[in-house]
């Protein structure tokens, strides 16, 4: 650890002379829907911090995240698709053997090792943790304050995972490597709220910062208390009538709350105006009571864990004064994968000297408001569960049901009743921190204008035009029918083909699923009831013998011959200029180097 540091600072004062990076500051809300947030046509539950960012920089409409957790966080990570990363089916556990793999290099420690930033871990992990080779402080992270299962209690940090043959429930809550047992009955929002802040205050400002701040708001705590948030902060919400619904607006309350008093500090210290900050949802919500949890979607399709837009289009912004131009949508299409490139080219650094990646450097795109590079993407192939998803410029095409159709629906509250309180947003912590800097919010007529370029209204169709993926593949015109309401796959037939094509182009380049079955080994009743690196504990071995193990498991894929695939008639198929052929292969995801 000490010869890392000593490498990163050496790597600091390098580029310190030649150029000042700008600190990168992620907040990653867990579960949040698409309606959740006031900036997408809400007016129940506001959210005035996260809402004045969002009209003060760049809101992506057109942006889309994994259908859920592991998966997500793996492409944030990595800037590859899970299908390249063998994490395309379900989510880690904490008694599963397997994790994102040591071979790949993670945002933060490229941000490190080629950019000389100071990288800090706050949150939620859930990336692997059978051994520590897999948590965050031996990825990157000079520091980490979270816990590394999916979810946890808010206020006692116990994770409750019953994934047979283990009926596990034990504390997960770590400071760096060691187990917080002090941090017990702390609001969890709250510990990530004043560790993020920590951060931000005790950092040197000459030195470019990389804070990635995961929430656990606002994802359900174990099953027999979903929903936490403290009583004082709900009873504000006694308008709302469904109790379930209240107590998540609570939650969401305090996770707004933080994303402003992390805004604020940045100004406080002078780096405010030095600074990128994304916000994004690591997936669609949970809504109507899926994973015991009441966020919304409406009016989009589906929720977490599923291919319908309610699964897989995120909520999500970027600020930043260097950004060209701010204060606008953005109809680019992007993915969730997108960031690495993007964020590195936005630090100055040079996305040619990133490995080869699915994800595209959109930085140009987002500051300048010019013409995205994507027009393709690959929301998911998992052949285990015989589903599979992929957008096409304005096509989206889906085959396969999630859960047997039962979450295929509509799910509310839809938030319309009532007014827009634009006075909250004028008057919130970040919006206060901004006019500070000398760069005030958007006028209520902006904020009304940019606010209905990003609220959707989707007319019903008919019956029989409604897809059911249980009986028949789904075809949509995305952006004239985002609310996936008109089937379009009987009237267009050779766009069907093609789409299928294209997902069998994919899924030659995939490997297979890294998933392992349970341990009864990693039960947390072993190790004094906390969740832990437990196959450490039983069969130590080095980083280097995990890399060598993790190789002996990928033969099988290198294995695979790739020539079979028709690249040119690919390519001509969806559109692309032959001109771009090559690039189009680095960043849309066919791992093909010669054509």
């Amino acid at each position: 650890m000490m010869w890392a540091q000593i490498c990163m600072l050496l790597v600091a004062f390098s580029w310190g002379e030649a150029t000042k990076r700008p600190h990168i500051i992620m907040i990653v809300a867990d579960d949040l829907g698409w309606n959740d947030v006031g900036f997408h046509g809400s007016n129940q539950i506001p959210t005035p911090n996260i809402d004045a960012l969002a009209y003060s920089g760049t809101i992506l409409h057109n942006y889309y995240v994994n259908p859920i957790c592991t998966p997500s966080r793996s492409a944030l990570m990595t800037g590859l698709h899970p299908i390249h990363t063998g994490l395309q089916s379900g989510v880690l556990v904490g008694a599963a053997p397997y994790a994102l793999p040591l071979s790949h290099k993670l945002m933060p420690e490229f941000l490190a090792s080629h950019l000389g930033y100071a990288t800090h871990g706050v949150g939620k992990w859930h990336l692997g943790s059978h051994r520590a080779a897999y948590t965050p402080t031996k990825r990157g992270f000079l520091s980490h304050v979270g816990y590394w299962t999916g979810h946890e209690d808010y206020y006692d940090h116990t994770a409750q995972e019953l994934y047979q043959p283990v009926n596990g429930w034990g504390y997960d809550f770590r400071r760096n490597m060691s187990v917080a047992w002090e941090d017990f009955g702390n609001y969890a929002t709250d510990i990530f709220t004043n560790e993020a802040l920590d951060v931000i205050h005790h950092h040197n400002v000459s030195q470019p910062l990389f804070l990635y701040l995961a929430h656990l708001a606002v994802h359900s705590a174990n099953t027999y208390q979903p929903l936490q948030a403290p009583s004082e902060v709900v009873e504000k919400f006694s308008y709302i009538s469904d109790k379930n619904r209240r107590t998540f607006a609570g939650m969401l309350y305090k996770l707004d709350e933080s994303v402003g008093r992390v805004v604020k500090l940045l100004q406080d210290r002078q780096m405010l105006q030095d600074s990128i900050i994304v916000f994004t949802t690591d997936n669609g919500g949970p809504a109507g009571g899926f994973d015991v949890n009441w966020a919304s979607n409406w009016p989009l399709r589906g929720v977490k864990d599923t291919l319908w837009e309610g699964g897989v289009r995120g909520a999500g912004f970027i600020w930043s004064p260097l950004l060209k131009m701010k204060s606008r949508v953005s109809n680019q299409m992007m993915n969730i994968q997108d960031w690495l490139p993007t964020l590195y080219k936005g630090a100055g650094g040079n996305p040619n000297d990133l490995p080869m990646l699915d994800g595209m450097n959109l930085w140009d795109s987002l500051s300048e408001d010019s013409a995205s590079p994507r027009n393709l993407m690959l929301h998911n192939i998992d052949d285990k569960r015989s589903i599979a998803s992929l957008r096409v410029a304005e096509w989206k095409f889906t085959r396969g049901s999630s859960y047997g159709g039962k979450w295929d629906k509509w799910f509310g509250p839809t938030g319309r009743t009532g007014d827009y309180n634009v006075s909250l947003v004028q008057t919130s912590e970040v919006a206060q921190a901004l006019k500070s800097m000398g760069s005030p919010i958007p006028d209520e007529s902006t904020i009304k204008a940019l606010r209905s370029q990003v609220t959707f209204e989707c007319p019903k169709s008919d019956d029989d035009a409604t897809c059911n993926l249980a009986q028949q593949v789904c075809l949509f015109n995305i952006t004239a029918d985002p609310c996936e309401r008109n089937n379009l796959a009987f009237k267009y037939p050779s766009v069907i083909k093609m789409m299928e094509e294209t997902l069998n182009t994919f899924n030659a380049t995939a490997i297979p699923p890294g998933n392992k079955p349970i341990d009864p080994r990693a039960d947390p009743k072993f190790f004094d009831y906390t969740w832990t690196n437990w196959l450490d504990f039983y069969d130590p071995k080095t980083r280097e013998e995990v890399l060598l193990e993790e190789k002996e498991a990928q033969k099988m894929d290198e294995s695979l011959d790739w020539k079979d695939i028709d690249v040119q008639q690919f390519i001509y198929t969806l559109g692309f200029n032959p001109e771009r052929k090559s690039r189009v292969f680095k960043d849309e995801q066919v791992q093909i180097t010669q054509i």
